[in-house]
């Protein structure tokens, strides 16, 4: 087994980032650096890059988040970029979405130790909470799946005309053009790929912003929900 590198002190950029939580930001890296590595939720080469590779490479995509909004991070794995996000962003309420139950015992330690009341952690797989997640302004998502595969996921838990905002790397474009087919299935409206954290990050971080129109998902998704709404009012009369 490869022990973790130690974990390097926070660049400058980190403290301006994230502000009054920087202590939290750090214990976060620490533990992503120590218990991450030892159950597994990130590889021990990552640690001397935890900073600006992950921690800094998430944080920045607060620039395209709307203020007050309801976000839904899906895959979240070690909490990346959904923790990140919240330590910057306290006028958000967050939901950490992620199936493997050794990585959600993970994320509620973690909330729980740095005291984020805005984030609330779910297991599941996004198509397994369909109907009864409240739909969400904003879906997050980071190295989950190729953009085809993952608006399928993410797409349907936005609420309409709300947005999904995909951390991608160098071949976004091309994710795209392989997708449309697969977008226009599911109501999207808009695609485009924006570059964010300058100054803070370099490469810059690139993301992939989908916007979706009235029906989240398409017909077949709406259909579902539908159905999910009448069974829990079911249920609930019981």
């Amino acid at each position: 087994m490869t022990e973790a590198a130690e974990l390097p002190p926070a660049p400058e950029e980190a403290q301006a980032v994230f502000g009054e939580l920087f202590p939290e930001a750090v214990r976060y890296a620490e533990l992503l650096a120590d218990a991450g590595v030892k159950r597994g939720l990130i590889g021990p080469r990552e640690v001397p890059r935890l900073w600006e590779r992950h921690l800094l490479n998430c944080a920045v995509l607060s620039e395209v988040v709307p203020e007050g909004v309801t976000v839904c991070d899906v895959g979240s794995g070690a909490g990346l970029p959904g923790i990140p996000l919240a330590l910057v962003r306290p006028d958000l309420k967050i939901t950490l979405l992620e199936p493997l139950l050794r990585r959600t015992n993970f994320l509620q330690e973690v909330v729980e130790l740095l005291g984020l009341d805005h984030v609330t952690v779910v297991r599941g797989r996004a198509e397994e909470v369909l109907g009864t997640l409240q739909p969400v302004h904003v879906v997050t998502a980071r190295a989950v799946a190729p953009l085809d595969r993952l608006a399928g996921w993410g797409v349907p838990l936005l609420r309409p005309y709300g947005e999904m905002l995909a951390l991608k790397g160098d071949t976004a474009e091309e994710e795209i053009n392989g997708a449309r087919a697969a977008l226009s299935k599911l109501g999207v409206l808009e695609t485009e790929v924006l570059q964010v954290g300058e100054g803070v990050v370099d490469p810059l971080s690139t993301v992939v912003r989908v916007v979706v129109g009235e029906s989240p998902g398409g017909v077949r998704f709406a259909a579902k929900r539908a159905k999910a709404a009448r069974v829990g009012r079911t249920r609930r009369r019981r």
